[in-house]
């Protein structure tokens, strides 16, 4: 079992986790909550009825499928302002602001101006995290994490089109300063099966990052 970090006073009350489909973040944020003791936060696409129906045919079910998980996670974040302040802290496996990478991605011009209307009302006041871990891996190692895990709607999801968020995610994280952000390469290491390579994260995570920086992990000898 992991050890939580000694001065865990230091340590970030509000972490999201975020990464394209495949690199690992609901597997990460889950151990995080672990560690922590944290109240872990998810995006439960197993609960949008719109999502296979994307996969298969994501030019007619894009703005129903965006438009449901942005509900679904405006709901989360007014749950989260209507808590005290003695609630425990969180790590969630997504961020709000990652929303219209997704729009942008797969809506037309029309259908992603009703989108921002919509935004723009719903997240006002959104909680900002503490920190933002970004999980990197390229789309070769997606699309092979993909078809390991086995979800039956995921395997239909193009190379192109994981080509092309993954490039999204790299840009909108380029432009990143709203919070604390660290990349991690997760490529070659692995943070869940990995005891040696997620304790590595975690006492990085411990020191209090501010800024950008880039978490670079010495990949354990498997």
């Amino acid at each position: 079992m992991n050890q939580q970090p000694s001065f865990a006073r230091q340590l970030p009350r509000y972490i999201a986790v975020e990464g394209p489909i495949g690199v690992g973040k609901t597997s990460l944020s889950r151990r995080l909550a672990d560690t922590f003791g944290y109240r872990l936060l998810l995006e439960k696409s197993d609960e949008n009825p719109f999502l296979d129906r994307f996969y298969q045919n994501p030019r007619q079910n894009a703005l129903a499928t965006q438009l449901f998980f942005l509900f679904q996670r405006t709901q989360q974040i007014q749950e989260i302002r209507q808590e005290d302040m003695f609630t425990p802290a969180r790590v969630a496996d997504y961020l709000i602001e990652k929303d219209q990478l997704f729009a942008q991605l797969n809506l037309d011009p029309d259908e992603y101006e009703i989108y921002c209307k919509v935004y723009d009302h719903l997240t006002i006041d959104a909680p900002t995290p503490d920190l933002v871990i970004y999980l990197q891996a390229p789309t070769r190692v997606l699309i092979e994490r993909i078809r390991r895990r086995g979800i039956a709607a995921e395997q239909n999801i193009a190379s192109d089109y994981l080509e092309r968020l993954n490039n999204a995610y790299t840009e909108f994280f380029h432009y990143f300063d709203r919070c604390a952000l660290l990349i991690v390469n997760s490529s070659d290491i692995d943070l869940v099966g990995s005891d040696d390579d997620y304790q590595q994260l975690v006492d990085y995570i411990a020191t209090s990052p501010s800024g950008t920086r880039y978490f670079n992990p010495r990949a354990s000898l498997l």
